[in-house]
């Protein structure tokens, strides 16, 4: 049986969307979620980066386009994009870790969207997600990307796991999945004792 969630499918598709559809209908329920999901930053309807977002809605810089990324250094690069490690790093990382001293991994719902290129480059990152993935009582609810050209070693991790359910997202199927995701979220949450 799953205790996770994650939806694939093609860029563009509306795994977002769905994850913003499946936290309201879970928060208005009473479940206690953490976690960001990402958002393109366009100026003048040119997309210059992509930004992430917590559920509580703070946000910081994941990637601009070269011309758009200041002029700090950066080392790490997705296509045109530069990927700012440590604005992702100072926001996501407190979402993930002991709060007051008490391990507050157990009976949440963590929202990580997405898996992908640009988040993998945070090694503490990807230790993160696979404590989460390893503790009782937690449930994610994430995005990965489609398998394509080199494989990210997180993600077929993902992939191959017995306790993960994998919805692939298509043109055909985004309007009518919300419910299976939710329903399926809320019985992982009652698998792990919440």
């Amino acid at each position: 049986m799953a205790r996770h969630v994650f939806l694939t499918g093609l860029p563009g598709v509306g795994k977002t969307t769905l994850i913003h559809k499946s936290i309201d209908t879970l928060k208005s329920a009473g479940v206690p979620i953490v976690g960001f999901y990402t958002e393109e930053v366009r100026i003048n309807g040119r997309r210059i980066g992509f930004d992430v977002v917590t559920v509580s809605g703070k946000r910081g810089t994941l990637s601009r386009t070269r011309n758009d990324a200041g002029s700090g250094r950066c080392e790490y690069r997705v296509g045109q994009y530069a990927v700012d490690v440590s604005s992702f790093e100072c926001l996501v990382l407190p979402l993930f870790t002991k709060v007051n001293g008490k391990d507050d991994k157990e009976k949440k719902l963590y929202v990580i969207d997405e898996i992908g290129k640009m988040e993998l480059f945070s090694e503490r990152f990807v230790q993160a997600v696979r404590q989460i993935l390893d503790t009782t009582g937690a449930t994610i609810l994430g995005t990965i990307p489609v398998p394509k050209g080199k494989s990210l070693c997180l993600v077929e991790d993902i992939r191959s796991r017995r306790d993960v359910k994998i919805f692939n997202i298509t043109k055909d199927n985004r309007n009518s999945i919300a419910q299976e995701i939710i329903t399926t979220v809320q019985d992982c949450r009652k698998l792990n004792g919440m």
